[in-house]
């Protein structure tokens, strides 16, 4: 097991949540400090902070040796899962105590939704592309959606620009909540693409 996780960067990943989760406490807590801002200012740290975390996770889901992966004994699914599963489960918890109170905007409920929905993005990414992309396609999302959202949250938007809606928006959840399990499923049951000199 200790091998599994040195092999995978598991160590590193969890420092690199650690510290993404103490920057956007700090962030959040100096844009709303700044004068003639509130809480709605913690935006971009509800929607960066999670899709770094992302991209750590996503960094980690490589596999050094796709042959051995696929000729083993023992069936490598539950491993990946669990692979998924624990450092998201530490990330939601670290952005969960990063961003206190709003719950009803940009807050805790927010940090989690758009953590769960980016990560279970990036472990789908890793599957079609490969590790080492996996950030990619959840970053250009997040880049489009951060541009082309309205300044009014819900309605058609709470579908489509789910990174940007506040924590209380159903709609938000319902496409985060499906994407998580779609791309953590997906990694668990076909692991990362292998691609030449890395996957």
């Amino acid at each position: 097991m200790r091998l599994y996780l040195r092999s995978r960067a598991l160590p590193g990943t969890l420092a690199a949540l650690a510290g993404a989760a103490a920057v956007a406490a700090w962030a959040a807590w100096w844009l709303v400090s700044l004068p003639g801002f509130d809480h709605t200012a913690r935006l971009p740290v509800v929607v960066f902070g999670p899709l770094f975390a992302a991209a750590a996770v996503g960094a980690s889901l490589h596999a050094p040796s796709d042959e051995l992966d696929r000729t083993a004994v023992r069936a490598w699914w539950p491993r990946r899962l669990a692979h998924a599963l624990a450092p998201t489960v530490l990330a939601v918890a670290l952005f969960a105590l990063a961003l206190p109170g709003h719950a009803e905007a940009y807050g805790a409920p927010a940090a989690v939704r758009n953590t769960l929905g980016l990560v279970g993005l990036t472990a789908g990414a890793a599957v079609v592309v490969g590790a080492r992309l996996s950030w990619l396609p959840p970053t250009f999302l997040v880049g489009v959606v951060y541009l082309a959202a309205p300044s009014e949250p819900g309605g058609a938007a709470q579908w489509w620009a789910w990174v940007m809606q506040p924590g209380s928006q159903g709609g938000a959840w319902t496409v985060a909540v499906a994407v998580f399990v779609a791309g953590t499923c997906a990694y668990g049951w076909r692991g990362a693409r292998y691609v030449t000199g890395g996957s």
